[in-house]
């Protein structure tokens, strides 16, 4: 006879997932091992320079989900601190002979700066204003683009070198190239990963689910956004640096609004508030956008319905909708 004391199996709280090796659950780590294998194997039957950009705007919707998904702040301007770390990163390569981990961590460094700057302007609104102030923010930045000499205006820095890693590895084949990309979006991702799971992580998520609570708690919220505004366009003009470097050009198309939107589109698509979800949607979005392009004019409304379709039949995204399916966290 059960006891007057056993509650329900229905009643019992949910058992939280545990954590297994670096803080991965089991589902993570298995989500993990599958990443690391195509970026190991994948090259081998992909165009590697195809890869290589899809690697660059993983870091990209990662980045920009650190601030939307954990910390529940819509940016319209990343596009500034994506565009500002190319050019930058492709002027030290160019101009100033720079190796690429130093032109990278340079870009890096460049969208770290706009982002404090930006982000203690913008942090104090919230909701539609801080998505309004970061756009014009961005729009700023553009326009200072198209203007100053060393970005070449329209045409863009063309040409940029790959030069030696650490002064000893050569860049100049795709594969080699496609190794330090792939290094690159690693570190940046386990780096998002370890963040989410810190005590400062799980503080931006009690911000993003009830900030006013976090307030009454003693936090200062807004210096916890800021951080996480700064940490996320520090990324993101890592990201910038790292595509210039291997596309071999850096144009305007990088700073301006539409690539805002674009990665956006990537992490909504991919499934906001996860961990690869962002990865997954940059993929998709790249995979449409290359294998769609014989289409021409009819490349757009393409995507178009695809996006449609996605978000009617996946709502938390392709991999929260997964996520859900199997009860696990991704």
């Amino acid at each position: 006879m059960a006891s007057a004391t056993t509650a329900p199996l229905d009643a019992l709280p949910p058992t939280a997932p545990r954590s297994g090796l670096f803080g991965f659950t089991r589902a993570q780590g298995i989500a993990l091992v599958v990443m690391l294998a195509a970026i190991v194997v994948l090259p081998f039957f992909v165009y590697p320079q195809f890869l290589m950009k899809l690697l660059c705007f993983a870091l990209f919707a990662c980045a920009f989900n650190l601030l939307i998904g954990y910390v529940g702040l819509l940016s319209f301007g990343h596009a500034a601190y994506f565009g500002m770390g190319s050019y930058v990163s492709a002027y030290a390569s160019q101009s100033w002979g720079l190796s690429p981990e130093l032109c990278v961590l340079i870009g890096g460094a460049v969208g770290a700066g706009l982002g404090l700057v930006f982000g203690w302007i913008a942090i104090r609104r919230a909701g539609i204003y801080f998505a309004m102030i970061t756009l014009a923010l961005a729009q700023m930045v553009y326009f200072f683009c198209v203007q100053v000499p060393f970005t070449r205006g329209e045409d863009g820095i063309q040409g940029i070198p790959r030069h030696a890693l650490l002064g000893m590895i050569d860049l100049g084949p795709d594969m080699r190239m496609y190794w330090f990309v792939a290094g690159v979006f690693l570190i940046g991702f386990l780096l998002i990963h370890r963040v989410i799971h810190s005590p400062f992580g799980q503080v931006l998520t009690a911000i993003r689910e009830n900030e006013p609570r976090a307030v009454s708690l003693g936090y200062r919220v807004d210096d916890y956004k800021l951080l996480a505004f700064v940490l996320s366009a520090g990324l993101a003009g890592v990201a910038g640096g790292t595509k210039a470097l291997t596309v071999h050009i850096a144009t305007l198309i990088d700073v301006n609004w539409p690539m805002s939107g674009e990665v956006v589109l990537m992490t909504l698509l991919g499934g906001l508030g996860t961990l690869f979800g962002p990865v997954v949607g940059a993929g998709v979005v790249m995979a449409m956008e290359t294998y769609l392009a014989p289409f021409g004019a009819w490349v757009t409304i393409s995507q178009g319905i695809i996006f449609v379709a996605c978000v009617l039949a996946f709502r938390a995204g392709i991999v929260g909708e997964l996520a859900k399916w199997l009860r696990v966290k991704l």
